[in-house]
C-alpha cells in the first residue's frame, strides 16, 4: 500500500507539477509582497528553507509537490485578495 509520503515515478511528479498552474515569477513575487509577507514567512509556512522561495520568485526553479499545491492555494488567496492593477 502506498503512502502520500512515498516517491512518485519522475513521468508522474512531472505531470503533477504541470497539472497545478503557478502565476509567474513576478507576480508570485507581487502577490507575495502585496500582502506584506516576506520570503521567510513564506517559506517557513510552506516547510521549505527561504531561499527556495526566493527562487521560485525569480525563475530559477520550480516548487515541486506537495510544497506547489500548497504554494498554489497562497497565491490563489493572495489573488483574490490583491487583484493585479488595483
Amino acid at each position: 500500500m502506498s503512502t502520500a509520503q512515498e516517491e512518485l515515478p519522475e513521468p508522474i511528479e512531472s505531470l503533477l507539477n504541470r497539472a497545478v498552474g503557478l502565476p509567474d515569477p513576478a507576480e508570485r513575487a507581487r502577490l507575495r509582497q502585496a500582502g506584506s509577507l516576506s520570503q521567510a514567512e513564506v517559506a517557513e509556512a510552506l516547510g521549505v528553507h527561504r531561499i527556495q522561495v526566493s527562487k521560485w520568485e525569480s525563475g530559477r526553479s520550480e516548487p515541486r509537490q506537495p510544497h506547489r499545491q500548497v504554494y498554489a492555494r497562497l497565491l490563489h488567496a493572495l489573488a483574490i485578495k490583491f487583484p493585479k492593477g488595483v
